[in-house]
């Protein structure tokens, strides 16, 4: 807790009810309401999530991925669910040699593997939610059919990959541009096949069973096994498009390799400072560069410097210039996790769900 007078980049927010927050406020007001219709954070949280996955394409998406750390005072435990899909079966870097390249591209299809924030999502709320399926996804589907108001970095990075769209990658242009060009800042913006897909797999998951276990289970099934695997299965199957390379290349993954994922459940890396515990997810993620920054830092007098001086800039831009290097230098992905770790723009398939 700050005191009067501390430094802070934040505002701090103080509940004796609840508390929500993220990066658009149309999130964080779906948690909220979330939470005073008598959800759960995780409820909260989950719906959160899918909401800025439509509010917030320039940054995430259905087609993305979702590191989650969640804590339950039932059982006085964090844990952490690895919402990062693996590379598809047949990524390898000799196949990617073999095709002239050195690097993976950072954009188009190559780069691609399968989408796991969806089930991270469904993962934590078949384990620690409380609410129904549906009730959890209506937000999104709302915004994504009724329309939210763009924001000013949307408008920028869809001004900064128009061409791209309109010559390379038009199911992606279908979606986000019209023929007298893209949006402008504060337009309400709809993406009705988002939300056809989302209402699709609520109503097949509501067919499967009453519970809320069967329904998230079904849901599940209907990403990774059904109608959006099929579709994703199809589309990498037949186009070839245009990457960062300035070549077209096809796609490596596969329906199969949706289904033979699941969202895993683990401990978190933590880090003991100054009398706080630290956590964050696995080398998978960005976390544990945080934990040695920390470490870094934990024996240097940073309580004699003012934190908006230059010794204690300084000093803390420094670990963190250590800490990326190693983490460039030594980080690792255990192989049964991931082969690869691609974090790019992906076209955007036909939804083909509705």
């Amino acid at each position: 807790m700050t005191r009067p007078g501390d430094f802070t980049t934040r505002p701090e927010l103080r509940g004796t009810f609840g508390v929500a927050g993220s990066t658009h406020w149309t999130a964080t007001a779906v948690a909220m309401g979330i939470l005073e219709r008598g959800g759960n954070a995780f409820d909260a949280a989950a719906a959160g999530g899918f909401v800025l996955q439509v509010v917030e394409p320039h940054l995430n998406g259905p087609g993305g991925e979702v590191p989650i750390l969640t804590y339950s005072a039932t059982g006085d435990k964090i844990e952490v669910v690895c919402g990062q899909g693996t590379a598809p079966a047949s990524a390898s870097a000799a196949g990617f040699r073999a095709m002239g390249l050195d690097l993976v591209p950072g954009t188009g299809l190559l780069p691609a593997c399968v989408p796991g924030a969806f089930g991270a999502w469904l993962r934590m709320l078949a384990e620690h939610g409380s609410m129904p399926l549906r009730e959890v996804l209506e937000p999104a589907i709302f915004y994504a059919e009724h329309g939210f108001p763009l924001v000013p970095k949307i408008v920028n990075a869809l001004r900064s990959v128009e061409p791209l769209f309109r010559e390379e990658w038009p199911s992606s242009a279908a979606v986000y541009l019209s023929s007298s060009g893209h949006p402008k800042e504060g337009d309400l913006f709809r993406n009705p096949d988002l939300a056809a897909t989302y209402r699709r797999i609520v109503e097949e998951a509501e067919a499967a069973g009453r519970d809320r276990e069967t329904q998230i289970e079904a849901a599940r099934t209907c990403w990774y096994e059904g109608f959006v695997a099929e579709a994703i299965d199809r589309f990498y199957r037949t186009q070839e498009l245009k990457d960062s390379t300035g070549e077209r290349h096809g796609g490596l993954l596969t329906g199969q390799d949706m289904a033979d994922w699941r969202a895993m459940v683990e401990a978190p890396a933590t880090y003991d400072y100054h009398g706080l515990t630290v956590a964050k997810c696995g080398p998978w993620s960005q976390g544990p560069f945080m934990l040695q920054q920390l470490a870094l830092l934990r024996d240097l007098p940073l309580d004699e410097m003012p934190p908006d001086g230059p010794d204690f800039i300084h000093t803390v831009v420094e670990a963190a210039k250590l800490a990326f290097a190693d983490r460039e230098a030594w980080y690792g992905i255990r192989p049964a996790r991931c082969r690869w770790r691609p974090c790019c723009p992906m076209p955007t398939p036909p939804s083909g769900a509705s």
